[in-house]
């Protein structure tokens, strides 16, 4: 912000959002290998992976949420490790209108810190309803709405990963 104007009580997310957080971009994720995709819903962080060719995009499961953040980007980094990533993309909660609401500065928080810490390339894809398709295609399933209430995180992950795939895809062919 300017000399002499106070910073608003967002500023790590207002900075965050516009690349002024004084975190260091890493490079943009390299064309292939396996990736991680993130949901990081309020209780559980759903995380999927694709493979390395990037053609589908598998929910892998959830991570519950403590509160020490430190906790489930402890299991990020070893999942990261496990699937031999080469970089992550994680959901971000745009409005429906495409801004940055509450939920979307607060994301951008955590990217910036999950840049810090899992030692690969972290970019973000939009996420508005994946949660919503994730659920609808397990009602579809078949699934019982009990086990769709733990299976969610992890197939909206998947949905997130899978549309950011798509999309480059589609910009590279």
């Amino acid at each position: 912000m300017g000399a002499g104007r106070p910073e608003p009580a967002d500023a790590p997310a207002a900075q965050v959002a516009r690349g002024t957080s004084g975190v260091e971009p890493r490079a943009a994720i390299g064309p292939s290998g396996r990736v991680l995709g993130v949901d990081l819903g309020t209780r559980r962080v759903g995380v999927a992976v694709c493979d390395s060719q990037r053609r589908v995009a598998t929910p892998i499961g959830a991570i519950e949420r403590a509160a020490d953040p430190g906790v489930h980007r402890g299991a990020l980094i070893r999942l990261v490790a496990e699937h031999e990533a080469v970089g992550v993309v994680v959901g971000l909660p745009r409005s429906l209108s495409g801004g940055l609401g509450p939920a979307a500065r607060a994301a951008l928080v955590e990217v910036a810190e999950l840049a810090e810490v899992l030692g690969v390339p972290v970019e973000t894809a939009d996420e508005r309803l994946s949660t919503v398709v994730a659920a609808a295609a397990l009602s579809a399933s078949g699934r019982r709405a009990r086990e769709q209430r733990r299976l969610v995180d992890a197939s909206a992950a998947a949905v997130i990963l899978q549309s950011w795939i798509d999309s480059r895809a589609g910009a590279q062919g």
